[in-house]
């Protein structure tokens, strides 16, 4: 069985709440990464940062991302995945509400993160064809 930590990108870091959106920016160069979970202060996961958040949600708007927090950005559920989950757990996780990043959770500590390339290297055509269309579905 394959499992979500089998196909997750390894190494993922947690961005504290208080970290401002500028500093958030440089940790994803750094890292080469397009987005990064939030943690509260007790490393629960508060939400998903990303690039196109800090762009469109902050410096769109007229806000000073020197000044404005991660925590601020935080909104909804946030979702994740145990570590021993199987791929199909992954993709309906995923699939059902439409989001293409997934921390993934061992023993209440994040380890990796699933994307779009990790599910790419690791699903067949017919599989990700499916993922495809249920995720980017308008409607």
């Amino acid at each position: 069985m394959t499992t979500a930590k089998d196909i997750m990108h390894p190494g993922a870091q947690w961005l504290p709440a208080h970290e401002t959106l500028d500093r958030a920016a440089q940790m994803m160069r750094e890292m080469n990464v397009g987005a990064l979970p939030i943690a509260d202060s007790n490393e629960r996961l508060m939400g998903i940062l990303t690039d196109r958040d800090i762009v469109v949600g902050c410096v769109a708007m007229g806000h000073d991302p020197a000044q404005t927090t991660a925590g601020e950005m935080a909104h909804g559920t946030p979702r994740w995945i145990d570590s021993s989950a199987d791929i199909e757990e992954v993709l309906r996780e995923m699939q059902s509400h439409q989001i293409r990043r997934l921390p993934v959770i061992e023993k209440k500590r994040l380890i990796g993160m699933i994307s779009e390339a990790d599910l790419a290297r690791h699903l067949s055509e017919p599989q990700l064809a499916t993922w495809v269309e249920k995720v980017y579905a308008h409607g």
